[in-house]
C-alpha cells in the first residue's frame, strides 16, 4: 500500500495505543457523532459541528474550534467499514461547506490522506487502536512535507488518544 513518487517511497505513518475499553465501545466512540464530538481532534480543540453518513462513499464533515477561537474544518470520505474492526477513509481538510482545502498552516501538506483505523480486541477486554496514514496521490513536495511531519503527527495523535482515553473512562464510569 506504499505509494512510490518519482523513486521516493512514502512509508505510512503508523501509531497505536491500547485503551482500557471493549472494542464495541471503541467502535461506537469513532462512528457515532454523539461520541466523537467529545474527543476528536488536536488536544484543546472543540468539535463545533458534525455531519456523519457512515457508509462507503458517505462523508463525515466536522468543524473544530481552536483555543484561540479560530475554526478549521475536515472531512472523511469512507471507503470501507468493517464493524467493529476496521474503518478506511480518505481524510482531508475542508471548508465549512465540505469542499477540499489545503492545510490551514501547511500549504504543502498532502491534500488527501488514506487513513486506516483498526480496532483489535485483546484477551483482557482492552482494545488496541492502530492508525495508519499515507498520502493519497501526493506530489513530490507533499510526500516530502509528510515525511518531515512525522514528529508533529506523533504529537497530534498522542493528544487525540489522551482525549479519547479520558472520554472512554468518563462514559464507562456512568
Amino acid at each position: 500500500m506504499n505509494k512510490v513518487v518519482e523513486g521516493q517511497k512514502v512509508e505510512p505513518f503508523v501509531i497505536s495505543r491500547i485503551f482500557d475499553a471493549p472494542r464495541d465501545l471503541m467502535y461506537k466512540a469513532f462512528t457515532e457523532p454523539e461520541h466523537i464530538k467529545h474527543w476528536w481532534g488536536p488536544k484543546g480543540f472543540k468539535v463545533i459541528g458534525t455531519k456523519m453518513d457512515l457508509r462507503p462513499g458517505g462523508i463525515f464533515h466536522y468543524g473544530l474550534q481552536a483555543p484561540d477561537g479560530s475554526t478549521m474544518w475536515g472531512r472523511f470520505v469512507y471507503r470501507e467499514i468493517s464493524a467493529p474492526e476496521r474503518i478506511v477513509f480518505i481524510n482531508s481538510f475542508s471548508d465549512a461547506e465540505g469542499g477540499i482545502t489545503r492545510h490551514p498552516m501547511s500549504p504543502t501538506w498532502p491534500l488527501e490522506m488514506l487513513s486506516v483505523f483498526t480496532l483489535e480486541e485483546l484477551d483482557d477486554g482492552r482494545t488496541k487502536m492502530t492508525v495508519s496514514w499515507t498520502p493519497f496521490n501526493p506530489s513530490d513536495e507533499e510526500a516530502d512535507t509528510f515525511d518531515k511531519g512525522r514528529p508533529g503527527m506523533t504529537q497530534g495523535f498522542s493528544g487525540t488518544f489522551e482525549q479519547l482515553e479520558a472520554y472512554l473512562a468518563s462514559i464507562q464510569k456512568r
